[in-house]
Order: C-alpha cells, then structure tokens, then sequence
C-alpha cells in the first residue's frame, strides 16, 4: 500500500501561484461533460489556498484581514489569489460578518444634476472604506421609490440614504424601512418622522442671495420656482420674503411652475406679461435659472444690464452659462461624510438633523447696478 506523505511526515511544497498539481485542470477551468473542453468556473478559496499551499483558513484571514497572518504568507496567498483571478465570495462574506459594505441609495431623479455631484461625493467618501454604493432612480413617484427602498433592503445593505420624492408621500415607505435598517435623509426630508437628515442650510444660503442682491443695487425682486412636494423647495418658497425683507428688497407674488429649463424659458414670458421687470429673478435652482437667463436672451433683455439673475446649488454648467451664473454652492462633500457618519453610529441615537453651510459663489450673472 502506498504510503500517505503527509501521515508519514514528510511536507509537500507548494504548488507555485496558478500551477494546478498533476493530473488536475487548472483552478478557475473544468472539462465539459459534453465535449471534453475545458470551460470556466468560478476560482474558490480552496482554489487559492491550494496554490499558495496553505490551509483554508489561512488564505481566508491573509485576504480579509479578519485574523493576522505572517507577511510572507500573505504576500504569497494575494499572489496566488492575483494569478488566479479569484474574486470574493461576498454572500459567504456577509453571512459571517452580518456587514455586505454597500450602501443604497435612492434620488428622485437621476437626470437633476445635483444629485450626479452628490452620488460621486458619496462613493468617493465609500471609497475610503472600501465599500459600494447601489443607486437607484425613483423616477420621481413615491410608488417606484418605496419599491426601490424595499429592493435595497431585501438585498441586505448596511445603510440606506435617501432624498424622498415628497414630503408625505415617501413617508409611509422610510418609517416602515427604518426598522429594519439605517436610514438618513439627504436633501430633503418627510415630514412628522424621527429620521436623520442631512442638508444644505437653504435660509443661511437665502440669506446670502439676498444680501448680494442688495449690495449690487436691486430693489425689487421675484422668486421662481415649482409646484414641488420636495421639503427644500417649500423650504426655499416660504423663507425667501423674508430673506429678502431682511435686506430691504421688495418682492412681487412668486411665479411657480414645472421642474427645468423649459419652465425658466416660459417664466420669462410670463414676468414680461405683468409688466416693468423686476430688479432680480432669484431662482431655486440652476437648472430653473439657465431657463431664464435662455429665454432673457431671446427677448432682447441683458443681464445683468437690464436685470441680474441667481440660482442655486452651484451644479456643474453654473459656470458655463451665458453669463456664468451667480449661485449658491452646496457643500457635497461634507454633505456625503456626514450621511455615511450617521448610518455608521450605533442606532438608537437621538433624531439628527445637519444643516450645512453653504457659500455663495458670485459671477458675471449679477453685477454692480
């Protein structure tokens, strides 16, 4: 009878990283039943282990971290994983950690460009940690969004950030969903419930519109927005009079319409339609104000010569505009840190609620008058 090697003492050296020992298929290949071919499948942990000559448990704690292992055992358990293309099992990782390091998150509609800014904030930020983010659009309809919120929790995600489609209707899907897992707001919020928001300070950042506004020498000015069921556009309605009081700016009735650049354009038309305009057109948000300054243009009327215009966000085409626009910047970043630090604390915590500063950033869209 031969003799076992390994019973009668003796150690077998390790195979070298991707070599497969005699009279086996290569790791990450096998022989199809049908045709004898070799095909793919999927590398495993025994796979590397093998290769680096290792146990199993070994080659797990050298590649998650989860226990130390010498460095050279290391180095030769990444190699042989490196050589082999072997890729983590995260279902079995999740099962053991009770953590799958991803992040859900839902926005109302991907095609704002706020939220594009936003979402690469926060995955910069998961980076860091060596986590992912898993997005998804809500097509601005409570229905789809408190489909996607329950089809990122089914998938086990550590957290869940959410910019809700409405004020009352995404209500019923977060305060269910936070039960079961993390929950913070971004941008804007439910109302009557004890989950976490993190923000732009839209007053602070009114504030400052106004103040500029007055300092360049407008009197008079007009709020353009949209009949929204977001928070932060209510927020930016209601507070903007006495924003504007504050520093002595006399408002006319707000005109308020559909989200984007097409309802700026008509909004134009219909400031043109009461008469003389005003000194200033404060928009609540760039892409409303690119509409304007479109449909300013069109009709003959110079900015900032006749009128001066402001946004808000500062999104990316801010600065390319015609002329580049005056608005007010969010501060994405930290915007991004402080959800990823709420979702990380221990749960039970008192309701937080971050309102961010934000700073205004002037150009050639307002002037001195």
């Amino acid at each position: 009878m031969a003799r076992n090697p390994r019973r009668a003492g003796f150690r077998t050296a390790p195979v070298a990283a991707g070599q497969p020992p005699a009279g086996r298929e290569p790791p990450g290949t096998a022989r199809s039943r049908r045709t004898g071919e070799p095909v793919a499948v999927r590398v495993t942990i025994r796979d590397v282990a093998r290769a680096a000559g290792v146990s199993v448990s070994t080659a797990s704690r050298a590649l998650t971290g989860a226990r130390p292992v010498g460095e050279q055992i290391a180095v030769r358990v990444r190699d042989a994983a490196t050589a082999l293309g072997y890729r983590q099992n995260r279902v079995a990782s999740a099962l053991r950690t009770q953590r799958t390091d991803t992040i859900g998150m839902v926005v109302p509609q991907i095609s704002n460009p706020f939220y594009p800014v936003l979402v690469e904030a926060i995955e910069r930020c998961l980076g860091d940690d060596n986590r992912q983010l898993l997005l998804c659009d809500a097509r601005r309809d409570a229905t789809v969004e408190s489909a996607r919120i329950h089809a990122l929790a089914d998938r086990q995600v550590d957290g869940l950030i959410v910019a809700p489609v409405s004020t009352v209707a995404s209500a019923a899907a977060l305060t269910s969903i936070a039960g079961e897992v993390p929950v913070v707001q971004v941008d804007r919020s439910v109302a009557d419930t004890a989950l976490d928001w993190v923000g732009v300070d839209d007053v602070a950042g009114l504030r400052l519109l106004t103040e500029h506004l007055a300092q360049v020498g407008a009197r008079t000015a007009v709020l353009v927005g949209t009949v929204s069921e977001s928070s932060a556009g209510r927020t930016r309605l209601a507070e903007f009079g006495p924003a504007a009081a504050r520093h002595g700016l006399s408002t006319a009735e707000p005109l308020l319409g559909a989200y984007g650049v097409e309802w700026g354009v008509r909004a134009v038309d219909e400031l043109r339609a009461r008469g003389p305009l005003p000194d200033a057109i404060v928009c609540v948000n760039d892409e409303i104000a690119l509409g304007v300054l479109q449909g300013l243009r069109a009709a003959g009327i110079s900015v900032p010569g006749e009128v001066v215009v402001t946004g808000f966000d500062d999104n990316g085409f801010a600065a390319l505009a015609d002329p580049p626009l005056t608005t007010v910047r969010q501060p994405h970043q930290q915007i991004a840190a402080e959800c990823l630090r709420l979702l990380d604390r221990p749960r039970g915590g008192p309701t937080r609620r971050i309102a961010l500063a934000p700073t205004l950033i002037v150009r050639a869209s307002t002037t001195l008058r």
